[in-house]
C-alpha cells in the first residue's frame, strides 16, 4: 500500500513537471559522440581521467562512478561534477548501498527510501551536460548484490520507480539499467542467468524496458575474464548484442547501450596480450552504432581483488593497456551542455538587501530599511516552492 501511495504521487507530479518544463533527455547517439571512458571509484580520481579518454583528438568521454547511499556530501559531489565540465568529462552516476550491516558478504538490498533520497540529492547537483546518466544499481542478478536472495521481480519494481521518481525531479534525467554478470548461472535465490534475469524482470513488470533511457551492460570476456575479443557468444565482451537483442524483443524502443563494466585480468591474461584485446575490441566489437560508451573497468586499485584489472600500476605507472586505449583515435565529442545557472550554496553569500519597514511613530512608510541576509532570501525562495 505505501509503495502504490508513493507511486500514484510520484506519477502526478511527474505529469506536473512535464506539463511545467518542456526538459527532456537527448539522444546521445544523434552527436559527435566520444564513446571511450573508464571506470573509478573515487570522485579525485577525475582529475586523472580526461589524459586516457580525451587522447589523440578525443573530447567528452565518459567516466563510470558509484555513489553510496550513505555518502551525499553535496561539496565533495558538487566539486565533481565541477571539475567534470573544466575537463570534459561526461558522468555516469551508479546508484549503490553499502554493505549489509549484518552480513559483510553482500550489498544491502535498495528500499524505495534510497531511491527518493538519491534523486534528491542528485538534482540538486549542477551537471556539466544536460542528459543525467544515472545507472541503477549493479549486477542485480547476483544475491550478493542484492542482500542476499536476488529476486528479478523487486529489482523491476525499483526500476520502473526510480524511473517515475528520478523523472518527477527532472526530465533531464537519463535512466540506464543495471550492468548484468554474464557469467552467472540460474540458481533461484543465489544468481541468475542474465537473459533468464531479464525475461523475469518483463515477466514481472510488463513492458518495462520501454520504461528506461538505456540499456546497462557488463560485457566481460568470460569465462575466466580471459577470453579473446574475436570470441562472439553470450558470454563474451559482445554479450551486449544478445541483451540488446532480447530486451528489444519485448519491447518496443531502440535502446542505446553503456557498456560500463568490461576488461581482461591480468591474473589470468598477459599485459602485453591484454593490451592488443583492448586495441581489437574497441576497433571491433565495440565498434558499434548503438554503443554509447564503454567504460574498462578499473582506472587504478593498488590493492586488492581489483588490482589485476587495473590500468595504472602500482607503482603509478601507466600499464600497457592503459597505453593501448590513449593510443587509440578518438571523436570529438559534442554533448549537449546544460545550461544551468550556478547554485549558490546557503550562507555562501554575504550581499544584502534593502527593504521598506514601517515607521510606528507616525503611521508612514519611509525610506529607511533594514538589511535581510541574502542566505534567507534564497531560503525563503526555496520554501516558496515547496
Amino acid at each position: 500500500m505505501k509503495r502504490l501511495f508513493i507511486l500514484i504521487i510520484s506519477v502526478f507530479l511527474l505529469g506536473f513537471s512535464v506539463s511545467q518544463k518542456a526538459f527532456a533527455i537527448e539522444n546521445p547517439l544523434a552527436v559527435p559522440n566520444n564513446k571511450f571512458g573508464v571506470h573509478i571509484l573515487f570522485p579525485e580520481e577525475i582529475e586523472e581521467v580526461a589524459g586516457l579518454i580525451n587522447s589523440n583528438n578525443g573530447d567528452w568521454g565518459y567516466v563510470t562512478i558509484p555513489i553510496q547511499a550513505g555518502d551525499k556530501n553535496l561539496i565533495k559531489w558538487q566539486k565533481f561534477m565541477d571539475k567534470a565540465r573544466e575537463l570534459h568529462v561526461i558522468p555516469l552516476i551508479r546508484l549503490s548501498t553499502e554493505g549489509d550491516y549484518f552480513n559483510t558478504k553482500v550489498w544491502r538490498k535498495p528500499a524505495d527510501e534510497d531511491v527518493i533520497d538519491f534523486a534528491n540529492f542528485l538534482n540538486s547537483l549542477e551537471w556539466p551536460t544536460k542528459n543525467r546518466y544515472v545507472i541503477v544499481f549493479n549486477e542485480v542478478n547476483r544475491s550478493d548484490e542484492w542482500g542476499g536472495n536476488t529476486n528479478p521481480q523487486e529489482y523491476a519494481q525499483i526500476l520502473e520507480y526510480s524511473y517515475i521518481v528520478f523523472k518527477s525531479k527532472s526530465q533531464d534525467f537519463f535512466i540506464i539499467s543495471a550492468g548484468l554478470d554474464n557469467a552467472s548461472a540460474t540458481i533461484p535465490g543465489l544468481s541468475y542467468n542474465e537473459y533468464d534475469f531479464i525475461r523475469m524482470m518483463n515477466t514481472s513488470v510488463p513492458g518495462i524496458f520501454n520504461k528506461i533511457d538505456g540499456l546497462g551492460s557488463h560485457s566481460y570476456p568470460n569465462p575466466g575474464f580471459s577470453q579473446p575479443p574475436s570470441k562472439n557468444t553470450t558470454e563474451s565482451i559482445r554479450s551486449y548484442i544478445y541483451e540488446k537483442s532480447l530486451a528489444e524483443g519485448i519491447s518496443l524502443k531502440n535502446l542505446p547501450v553503456f557498456i560500463t563494466e568490461t576488461g581482461w585480468s591480468k591474473e589470468f591474461v598477459p599485459e602485453e596480450t591484454i593490451a592488443r584485446y583492448y586495441k581489437d575490441a574497441f576497433l571491433g566489437a565495440w565498434n558499434n552504432e548503438d554503443i554509447v560508451a564503454v567504460t574498462p573497468f578499473l582506472l587504478r586499485a593498488n590493492a586488492g581483488p581489483f588490482v589485476h584489472f587495473s590500468l595504472i600500476r602500482e607503482d603509478n605507472q601507466k600499464g600497457l593497456e592503459y597505453k593501448a586505449i590513449e593510443s587509440l583515435p578518438k571523436v570529438k565529442g559534442q554533448p549537449i551542455l546544460s545550461n544551468e545557472k550556478k547554485k549558490s550554496v546557503l550562507g555562501e553569500q554575504t550581499n544584502a538587501s534593502k527593504l521598506p519597514i514601517k515607521n510606528f511613530s507616525d503611521s508612514s512608510l519611509t525610506k529607511e530599511s533594514i538589511s535581510i541576509p541574502h542566505s534567507l532570501i534564497i531560503m525563503g525562495k526555496w520554501l516558496l516552492k515547496l
